[in-house]
């Protein structure tokens, strides 16, 4: 009996589904159980992200796919719009979820985290897959013990819908749970073009820029007395998600709940 653990790919079409099929497919401790994509229509999973037929047809049914694949884990990097819809139905199904789609509120974690319980299996929701990206939260969040005035910029391709990135707001609350609020800057202040100073979060900016060429990238920039710090992660292609995208298939396997942060599995 096979102790894989059974993957189904849920945005399959898009271009972070396609590196997960990838991963999947190439990798010995993962099977692919299930593709799932509205608009992609009837391919091979393996010929839809460019390597050879793997035997499992795209669907676009996701309840089939859940209900009939025998799948383990739940992987979506689908929409915001979809993501909460898809999480609670692949939970009734018994399917661990592990999500990469951003704009859950905390609302909906902690009723997820609820579902997960009931049934007694893991789930993940997580901002950033990037084990790098990951690590310039924390140093962020521990730099701002002694540096507490920052901002944060971050940088995506003019086609990102959200802003800030999940990325950010991750950043910024883990910011938040060791700094107290201080509002930053002049109190006298003005914006001559309203925005420029960048979004308001307890007390300090984030500034979301979208140009064409750029992937991903993320800054936090503290300032003291004579002196500053810069802590910087750049991201050059989705290739570099996927180590942590298997942490995560792999973690989701052992404990019961929902947990919001891959920060929680970086000691």
């Amino acid at each position: 009996m096979s102790d894989k653990i059974r993957v189904i790919v849920s945005g399959a079409g898009g271009r972070m589904g396609k590196e997960v099929i990838k991963l999947v497919l190439q990798d010995d401790e993962l099977e692919l159980a299930a593709a799932v994509d509205r608009s992609a229509g009837s391919i091979d999973a393996g010929r839809l992200a460019g390597l050879e037929e793997c035997g499992v047809n795209v669907t676009s049914d996701f309840e089939a796919a859940l209900a009939h694949s025998s799948g383990d884990v739940l992987v979506d990097f689908t929409t915001p719009q979809s993501a909460f819809a898809n999480t609670t139905l692949a939970i009734k199904y018994g399917v661990r979820p592990v999500i990469g789609t951003t704009g859950f509120t905390p609302e909906q974690i902690k009723e997820l985290d609820k579902q997960c319980q009931e049934q007694g299996i893991g789930g993940l929701i997580a901002p950033n897959f990037s084990i790098g990206a990951i690590l310039l939260m924390k140093f962020a969040a521990q730099a701002a013990k002694y540096f507490p005035h920052l901002e944060i910029i971050e940088y995506h391709g003019d086609q990102k819908l959200d802003a800030p990135s999940g990325t950010a707001i991750k950043t910024a609350e883990m910011i938040s749970e060791v700094r107290e609020e201080l509002r930053q800057g002049n109190p006298q202040e003005e914006e001559i073009i309203e925005g420029s100073r960048g979004g308001y979060y307890n007390g300090f900016r984030i500034h979301s820029v979208r140009l064409p060429g750029v992937f991903a990238q993320e800054e936090v920039v503290f300032g003291g007395f004579g002196q500053s710090l810069k802590i910087r992660h750049d991201s050059y292609e989705r290739a570099g998600y996927m180590p942590g995208v298997k942490l995560g298939i792999q973690k989701v396997m052992e404990y019961t709940g929902m947990i919001y942060g891959f920060e929680h599995f970086i000691e």
